[in-house]
């Protein structure tokens, strides 16, 4: 899920993880044929906004996920769903520099939708874009943060590694008057590109629409491309990037799209760049792991 605050000044992404994708461990566990995803979970946290950024993602252990109908939890954090909203408790520590993130995080969902895309061409990944516009309510008493705010919360799920099905993606969630329009834009190992454009009304209702044409966005300071979709025209800016890293940006863009201006949560993953050893190497230092 994600959320940005009614003002603009804060914003707040977690993502649940069985089979963490972007996990070093799990990648080496697949190379040497002991690749159970249940081995390697986590709940990733990142926070922004005044204050300075906070990051989390402590990978665990089978052990330490606890799962049911209404219920996941992976060690001290847990996602709940009570039939009309969704609580998210939070308690996780930091890295690379340790200090506690601990709050909770409310979604009440203006409308939910059943419809599920496949990503790739043998049907190996799904995406669900489960409640497209929320409203947040986020209360952190470590580090201090209150506020309200809308949200998105999605799922995808898979039955190979992200690396073997795609080179490349970029994805936008922009909230508008009638809901909210998602694009994702895909490059795939095994089938041609491909491109996915849904206006999802507050009533959970998905109509595929046009994709605008392509519009080029700054590189990232790792040199990570970024790329989104604009009105004929229209010349798309990033108003912050909020994660930057070898592999993966995460960004608020302004453009327009369909007519309409959106400010969009916007993201790009290149999985050519997440493969390379050196990257490997590196994401330990932001994921350290627990297996007691």
């Amino acid at each position: 899920m994600d959320a940005v605050s009614d003002d603009g000044r804060s914003g707040l992404t977690i993502i649940a993880f069985i089979g963490s994708v972007f996990s070093p461990y799990y990648a080496s566990a697949r190379k040497r044929g002991a690749g159970n995803p249940y081995r390697f979970c986590s709940i990733n946290v990142a926070l922004y906004g005044e204050g300075g950024k906070r990051w989390a993602m402590t990978e665990r252990t089978e052990r330490q996920l606890h799962q049911r109908r209404d219920r996941f939890a992976v060690g001290p954090s847990s996602l709940t769903w009570d039939g009309c909203r969704l609580t998210i408790q939070i308690d996780e520590i930091t890295c690379p520099i340790p200090s506690r993130v601990r709050g909770r995080v409310t979604l009440t969902p203006k409308g939910l939708t059943e419809t599920q895309v496949l990503l790739d061409g043998p049907g190996r990944h799904v995406w669900w874009p489960i409640a497209p516009a929320c409203d947040v309510e986020v209360a952190f008493d470590k580090p201090g943060r209150n506020w309200r705010g809308h949200g998105y919360f999605d799922s995808n799920w898979g039955a190979e590694p992200l690396e073997d099905a795609f080179r490349y993606w970029t994805w936008l969630r922009a909230p508008t008057p009638d809901g909210t329009l998602i694009l994702y834009d895909l490059e795939r190992r095994q089938a041609d590109d491909l491109a996915v454009a849904l206006m999802i009304g507050h009533d959970g209702r998905a109509q595929p629409v046009a994709s605008p044409p392509r519009a080029v966005l700054p590189k990232t300071g790792w040199r990570v491309r970024r790329e989104t979709r604009a009105d004929d025209g229209i010349r798309a800016r990033v108003a912050e990037t909020l994660e930057d890293t070898p592999f993966y940006s995460r960004s608020l863009i302004e453009t327009r799209l369909n007519g309409l201006p959106v400010t969009a949560m916007h993201e790009s993953l290149d999985m050519d760049r997440f493969v390379h050893p050196a990257v490997q190497l590196m994401l330990p230092f932001k994921m350290p792991r627990w297996t007691r």
